[in-house]
């Protein structure tokens, strides 16, 4: 089960880099807000487009699987690799314990 949603969580924040990337800037039209022609008000418009909706989606995702990932591996039956209880240190001989050899 965690391999699955391993698997699902990379491929979503993979996809979420480049729909981010794809998208185009809020400023990007920021200039043709004041008097070029540009009928949409600075930053961008309200409404959500489709990259937008696709992005929140993305995100959603990847937050649950976020969530589930944390869930699955914070319970007891999970395994770790380390140890239950740490050892001792073996201490070895110092010079002042070894026997005098002449």
């Amino acid at each position: 089960m965690t391999s699955i949603l391993i698997g699902i969580h990379v491929i979503v924040s993979i996809a979420l880099i480049i729909i981010v990337l794809l998208q185009m800037g809020k400023g990007a039209q920021a200039g043709a807000s004041f008097g070029a022609g540009g009928s949409q008000a600075m930053f961008g418009s309200t409404g959500g487009n489709f990259m937008s909706k696709v992005t929140v989606a993305a995100a959603v995702i990847f937050m649950l699987t976020s969530l589930f990932l944390a869930y699955f591996y914070n319970s007891p039956s999970s395994q770790t690799v380390m140890p239950s209880a740490v050892e001792a240190p073996v201490e070895s001989p110092t010079a002042e314990q070894k026997p005098a050899q002449n």
